[in-house]
């Protein structure tokens, strides 16, 4: 079975009903919720707030490319609109494919226009380090080390302070 880990966030509308959906829409592939965290916008300051958490998702005949698919049909049906003059605006919903594994444990690498594994930015976003070490405290981002390794980086002390748990919002899986 492939395994991935997606990153879901959202700041527009009902960002907690958006992130449901989400886990709704992966339904049975999902394996692990993190908690969900209240996070500052990254990169365009004016703009609310964020809701992010973590989802690691598994299939037996998914591919990278599929998990890219599931990943813009969950925020096509929530309503997303991109906008290219505002790479980091606001959303309805975001969901990345930030790593992904082939059945034998080996992390997939891409270098694709539409799809680089891993992430290239996860190791410098605590939005998505954090919930990750909520559903695998030993993991380990391909390329980069230990999520604990990179959470303690200089960087990222600041986002960390400004993350806000939020256990009043669950989006356990229907699993």
């Amino acid at each position: 079975m492939t395994r991935a880990i997606l990153s879901l966030g959202g700041n527009l509308g009902d960002r907690y009903a958006h992130l449901r959906a989400a886990v709704d829409r992966l339904g049975a592939h999902v394996v692990l919720v993190s908690g969900v965290y209240e996070t500052p916008p990254w990169g365009d300051a004016a703009q609310p707030p964020y809701l992010n958490a973590v989802v690691l998702v598994d299939d037996a005949g998914a591919t990278a490319r599929d998990w890219l698919d599931r990943a813009q049909a969950c925020e096509s049906a929530e309503g997303r609109v991109r906008d290219p003059q505002r790479r980091f605006g606001p959303r309805t919903l975001d969901v990345d494919v930030i790593a992904v594994w082939e059945p034998d444990g080996t992390p997939v690498l891409a270098d694709d226009p539409e799809l680089t594994l891993p992430h290239p930015r996860a190791h410098l976003r605590a939005f998505v380090l954090r919930p990750w070490i909520d559903i695998h405290p030993h993991g380990e981002l391909p390329g980069h080390g230990w999520l604990t390794d990179l959470l303690n980086a200089p960087g990222l002390a600041d986002d960390i302070a400004a993350m806000t748990p939020r256990p009043d919002l669950s989006l356990e899986s229907m699993r």
